[in-house]
């Protein structure tokens, strides 16, 4: 076996891979952003690693970008490849077509930003400009039999679509079997089955969302005070079209501030709104979790709301109400979750008292 694991996840799923196959892997190429994610994969093993830049490629991306490539060119004949591909892997690698270039890549992205680009329609740009996206990776294996374990970020799962097809089907077909592994459904999933096992009972929705962060905070609010589930869970990925110079945030932040406005005076309720790999756009951050005192804490702080929204300065602002989240890597990558909880302040402490501990501990 040939293992090559590509994007935010690559660390843990190339353990994943190690743990399950052990001396049957030969070679392991990973290819990641967060240094800190490969301490273990590196204490116990001998892969290849190589950094790439996110949400913005840089020279590493293509540094990266080649050196996949070539390690699927020169697979030796009797090697078994099995690539390992998770959320992230659009920008991480990339091998620009003739005739463009690292700005080309980067001004898409800006775009992307500023219009708030569904993830479907950015991934299919971004291939237009790629010799291994959309499929073209896989046409490199030349009808080799091999297999692909997706983590997934985007809707509906499809392979064409994680990391702009970087392992997607080959045009004209190739021999690759292709799975999806994980996705935000999982996390959905885990979450309520941690929530029940502390007595709550759980609204969550089947299907994903999508759409305006602003539109989405204005949905998810409304449902938590109509709710009579104690804890709602909702799934999937947000945009936000930015201004010509944005402030600082991410669309997990400017979804929860856009929430905390409709939860304002609310004692009872909590809104958090995350991505999954404890990163939130270009900031350190995973999100935001918001109450009904955050517009308070902001007005104390001679901050607007409203304003720092039509900035898209959320971060600025959550920063000053004390709302922001940070996590770190978290080592894999499904998406964004947003959870909301209705808990009365005593009903929040009988819950923490039977749990040994404070509520946000609990939760």
């Amino acid at each position: 076996m040939w293992v090559a694991a590509v994007g935010k996840a690559a660390p843990a799923m190339a353990l994943g891979a190690y743990e399950a196959l052990g001396p049957a892997i030969r070679h392991s190429l990973v290819i990641t952003r967060d240094a800190e994610a490969l301490q273990e994969l590196t204490a116990h093993t001998a892969a290849e690693v190589w950094l790439g830049a996110h949400p913005l490629p840089d020279e590493r991306s293509l540094a990266a970008g080649a050196r996949l490539l070539e390690w699927v060119e020169q697979l030796p004949p009797d090697a078994l490849p099995l690539f390992l591909i998770s959320g992230g892997a659009s920008s991480l690698v990339e091998v620009p077509e003739e005739g463009a270039t690292l700005a080309d890549f980067l001004a898409l992205t800006h775009l992307s930003f500023t219009c708030g680009m569904p993830i479907a329609e950015l991934n299919a740009r971004r291939a237009a400009l790629s010799r291994i996206k959309g499929g073209r990776l896989a046409a490199h294996l030349h009808g080799r039999p091999a297999r692909a374990l997706f983590v997934s970020d985007v809707p509906q799962d499809d392979p064409r679509v994680i990391g702009s097809g970087v392992m997607g089907p080959a045009a004209g077909g190739d021999c690759v079997a292709r799975e999806v592994v994980a996705s935000v459904d999982h996390a959905v999933g885990a979450i309520a089955t941690a929530a029940a096992r502390f007595g709550l009972s759980v609204q969550a929705p089947r299907a994903r969302f999508e759409g305006a962060a602003a539109r989405l905070a204005a949905r998810f609010a409304h449902e938590l005070r109509l709710s009579s589930a104690q804890l709602c869970l909702w799934g999937g990925e947000s945009t936000v079209e930015l201004p010509a110079q944005p402030g600082r945030g991410g669309r997990n932040q400017h979804l929860a501030l856009a929430a905390a406005r409709l939860i304002a005076g609310h004692a009872d309720l909590l809104l958090l709104s995350a991505g999954t790999d404890g990163s939130d756009g270009v900031t350190d951050d995973a999100g935001a979790l918001v109450d009904g005192e955050t517009c308070a804490r902001l007005a104390l702080a001679e901050l607007d709301a409203d304003r720092c929204l039509r900035e898209a300065d959320s971060g600025r602002a959550l920063a000053a109400s004390g709302d922001l989240l940070h996590t770190g890597p978290t080592g894999t990558n499904v998406g964004d979750v947003v959870i909301g909880l209705k808990l009365p302040l005593e009903a929040g402490r009988a819950l923490a008292r039977a749990h040994g501990g404070s509520l946000a501990r609990v939760l």
